[in-house]
C-alpha cells in the first residue's frame, strides 16, 4: 500500500479551543471570523499572489484530534440520531481512513504583512483552533457549484435553527466583537442531536469564555458566561 507525507502548510486560529460548539459544517456561521497562519516554510507573499481575484477557498486540513490507526466501514451520523450506520464514504465523519476534511471559507482579508508574514482571514471556517492545514485552493463557482446536485441524507435532515436567548447582563460579558458570532453558533444548536433534556445544562469554551446554556423546544438560553 503506498503511503504520501503530507507537509502542514499552515495552522487556524480561531475562537474555538475544544471540539464542542464547532459549526458541524463549514459557511454555516458567516460572522464567524478566522485566521490562517503559516507555518514558517511557507511564509511567501507571493504564494497569495493573484489571490485577491477570488471570494472564497478550499481548505483542505487534518482531524487532529482523531488521527487512529484502524478504520471501521461504517459510522453512526449524528444527524441521523447517532444510532444508525452508513458508510463512511457516505458521510463527512471525522472518523475516517485518512483523517482528512475539507471546508469552503470565504475571504474576508488577505494580509501580505501580518505579525508572522502572509495570513488570511476568512469568515465560515469548522476548524478548531490550532487545526493543521496541508493545502488551500481557490473556490471556481462555475465547477464547484454543481446544479442540481442531491444532498441525500444530510439534506432530508436538516434542522430550523434556534431561538437564543441571553441576558443584557451576560452579553456584556462577551468579548468586543464576538457576540453575533456567538449567537450564531448558539443557533445552530451544539448539542449532539441525540440529545434533548430540557434540564441538563451544556457548556464549550468560546473566545476565552465558557459558555453555558440549555434547551428546552426550540429556545436556548444562555445561563452563564464565565
Amino acid at each position: 500500500m503506498k503511503e504520501y507525507l503530507f507537509k502542514v502548510i499552515a495552522c487556524i486560529e480561531s475562537d474555538f479551543p475544544e471540539k464542542f460548539g464547532i459549526p458541524r459544517q463549514s459557511g454555516l456561521l458567516r460572522t464567524l471570523k478566522s485566521t490562517i497562519r503559516f507555518e514558517k516554510e511557507f511564509r511567501n507573499p507571493d504564494a497569495l499572489r493573484g489571490l485577491e481575484g477570488f471570494s472564497h477557498l478550499w481548505l483542505l486540513w487534518i482531524f487532529s484530534e482523531n488521527v487512529r490507526d484502524t478504520w471501521h466501514p461504517t459510522v453512526r451520523p449524528p444527524r441521523l440520531g447517532g444510532n444508525t450506520r452508513l458508510g463512511v464514504f457516505a458521510t463527512r465523519s471525522s472518523f475516517r481512513p485518512n483523517p482528512l476534511a475539507m471546508s469552503c471559507v470565504k475571504i474576508e482579508e488577505i494580509r501580505p504583512n501580518g505579525k508572522d508574514g502572509p495570513e488570511i482571514v476568512v469568515s465560515g471556517a469548522d476548524l478548531m483552533d490550532g487545526t493543521p492545514i496541508v493545502d488551500i485552493k481557490p473556490y471556481l463557482p462555475y465547477t464547484d457549484c454543481v446544479e442540481g446536485a442531491k444532498g441525500g441524507f444530510a439534506e432530508e435532515r436538516r434542522y430550523d435553527c434556534l431561538q437564543v436567548k441571553i441576558a443584557p447582563e451576560m452579553a456584556s460579558l462577551v468579548p468586543e466583537g464576538k457576540l453575533d458570532a456567538l449567537v450564531e453558533v448558539l443557533r445552530q444548536d451544539p448539542r449532539p442531536h441525540y440529545q434533548d433534556d430540557p434540564e441538563r445544562i451544556y457548556g464549550f469554551p468560546f473566545a476565552g469564555k465558557e459558555i453555558k446554556f440549555k434547551v428546552a423546544g426550540n429556545t436556548l438560553t444562555v445561563v452563564s458566561i464565565d
